[in-house]
């Protein structure tokens, strides 16, 4: 081992005697006068002797010598693992991919393929506009009970002849899909009634040597584009069949999971409707605008092909009236939703992509603020009726108990072509809504956060109650009551028997289905409100709208 050079700046000293050396047992220089052998047996033998030690000497030294480089140049298998193991751990300290971190990034560096569907339907995956890979993306999400939604990125073109979608390019060994883009998916009987729309996939065709023919070659084959959207421009295919026609249905099936699906693409998307029906446009225009920004596209009767980059079948879904922000790349809520709908309705041009509408503000503007008139002003509230089923039978009683309880009431009904901004604009300022379990509660939806909403339940429909409407009114800020029909009250007990299964135990009949529970508890039932408790609720009401509005709040902090 070589010891370390020092540079001192003195005089060179001369060298050492060789004390510390093996040279020092060589034998001294000879006499110039003598020979070095010497001239007798006796001196030749005594040179021998000297010399045998030495030869072994210098042997060794260059034995040891040429030994050092080559054992140096020599490593063994443990020896070669500790190297790797060591470049390994300086790679990690230094941030320097060594040959095995370089295997593991090449690793996670995942192909479409390996991708699940639902990041290229949310778009973590990356939208349709990206054209580096010359190969399609075509997958189908079948996980969800409610919906089945598909996924096309490349060359992708509506054939409403054969009511199909061709991809073309599409990834080797694809096969056809066929989708019915309706999200009630667990109810066979309706989803039957819903177009099927066939995905056919073409592969990209190849030449005799392997190599893709030419483009022309290849175009002169497809489809011609009638209609070509740019790159970017996403198209989304639904179904606006089913229950449409009942407004509870067209949120809960449609327009939210139309919101969920659509949204992320800030307005640069073509709606491709099944099923299309022209009142669902004017109905919902208000909506639908503030969603896309291009003319909807009737996949039936629209006998052009409309090519587009990517293209979604079928429909998110998070639940009833639900918009879960955990399940939104943006993290999108129910509130959004209902932002979309307030500046729709309430007159307000589409925001655009780069400003969120603005939420329904706390508070009531109607309400005046100094302490003597709120208190001698009445809250509103609509009182919203129905008339073939699930009527209340002594409405005018109701209508008495809200007024002592200090409400200003308002009776609503409803008619299939009463306008929606006309329902908008009498929920967005009043204090409180109460209504029969039903699709009217639907329009809760219009309500201010703080607000009350007050839900008569008839028996048998106590769970529908809470998971439709209550569970999304309390997301949205209002506040939940339940008046809970009591089976003397209900009109089952004059037709069944008060002690009878169907109304002492309503899970007899729900275990039968969903149509045997409809047809009893939905379809032929009425309701008789006991006044004396109903009033009991409404006080509480009255409390908490005393107490929630913005005039109740200044008062609290005087």
């Amino acid at each position: 081992m070589q010891q370390p050079q020092h540079h001192h700046h003195h005089k060179p000293k001369p060298a050492l005697s060789g004390s510390l050396s093996w040279i020092r047992r060589s034998p001294p220089p000879s006499p110039p006068h003598k020979k070095p052998w010497g001239s007798g047996a006796g001196g030749r033998g005594r040179y021998a002797c000297r010399l045998v030690p030495l030869l072994v000497l210098t042997l060794y030294s260059l034995f040891t010598v040429l030994r050092i480089p080559s054992s140096s140049l020599v490593v063994n298998t443990a020896d070669s693992e500790r190297v790797e193991r060591r470049d390994d751990v300086e790679a990690f300290k230094t941030h320097l991919p060594s040959n095995q971190n370089g295997l593991q990034a090449r690793q996670e560096t995942r192909s479409p393929a390996s991708l699940p569907c639902s990041a290229f339907i949310s778009g973590e995956a990356g939208g349709g506009g990206d054209s580096s890979s010359s190969e399609g993306v075509l997958c189908c999400d079948r996980s969800h009970y409610r919906s089945d939604v598909c996924y096309l990125r490349g060359d992708a073109r509506t054939d409403p002849s054969t009511s199909s979608i061709l991809l073309y390019d599409a990834p080797r060994g694809a096969a056809p899909e066929k989708v019915r883009p309706y999200t009630r998916k667990f109810e066979d009987s309706i989803m039957r009634t819903i177009d099927e729309v066939t995905i056919l996939p073409v592969a990209s065709d190849h030449s005799a040597n392997g190599t893709s023919s030419s483009t022309n070659s290849r175009d002169s084959l497809r489809r011609r584009c009638d209609v070509r959207h740019p790159p970017g421009v996403a198209a989304v295919v639904f179904s606006t069949g089913g229950y449409t026609g009942n407004v509870y249905h067209e949120f809960s099936d449609g327009l939210i999971p139309l919101f969920v699906t659509s949204q992320r693409f800030r307005g640069e998307v073509v709606f491709v409707v099944l099923e299309y029906h022209y009142w669902w446009l004017v109905r919902y225009g208000a909506i639908l605008e503030r969603l896309t920004n291009y003319k909807i596209v009737d996949f039936r009767y629209d006998r052009r092909v409309h090519c587009f980059s990517e293209m979604i079948v079928g429909l998110r879904i998070h639940g009833e009236l639900v918009v879960d922000p955990k399940l939104m790349p943006n993290g999108k809520g129910l509130q959004d939703f209902q932002a979309l709908l307030h500046q729709g309705y309430s007159g307000g041009k589409p925001s655009s992509s780069s400003s969120a509408p603005a939420a329904l503000p706390l508070g009531l503007p109607s309400r005046p603020c100094d302490h003597a008139a709120a208190k001698a002003a009445k809250p509103k509230m609509l009182i919203f009726i129905r008339k073939q089923n699930r009527v209340i039978l002594n409405l005018p009683h109701v209508v008495t108990a809200c007024r002592r309880a200090g409400f200003a009431p308002h009776v609503m009904n409803l008619r299939r072509q009463t306008p929606l901004p006309v329902i908008h604009a009498a929920l967005a300022s009043a204090d409180a809504m109460v209504a029969v379990h039903g699709a009217a509660v639907t329009h809760f939806l219009f309500m201010r956060p703080g607000t009350v909403l007050l839900q008569i339940v008839p028996v048998g429909l106590d769970w529908a109650a809470e998971s439709f409407y209550g569970k999304p009114a309390q997301e949205l800020g209002l506040k939940y009551m339940e008046y809970k029909v009591a089976p003397e009250e209900s009109s089952l007990a004059a037709e069944y028997g008060v002690n009878s299964t169907v109304v002492r135990d309503p899970s007899v009949i729900s275990s039968q289905g969903w149509w045997e529970m409809k047809k009893v508890y939905m379809d032929r039932q009425n309701v008789t409100v006991g006044v004396k408790r109903f009033g009991e609720l409404l006080r509480t009401a009255r409390l908490h709208l005393r107490n929630a509005t913005a005039c109740g709040k200044a008062a609290a902090l005087r």
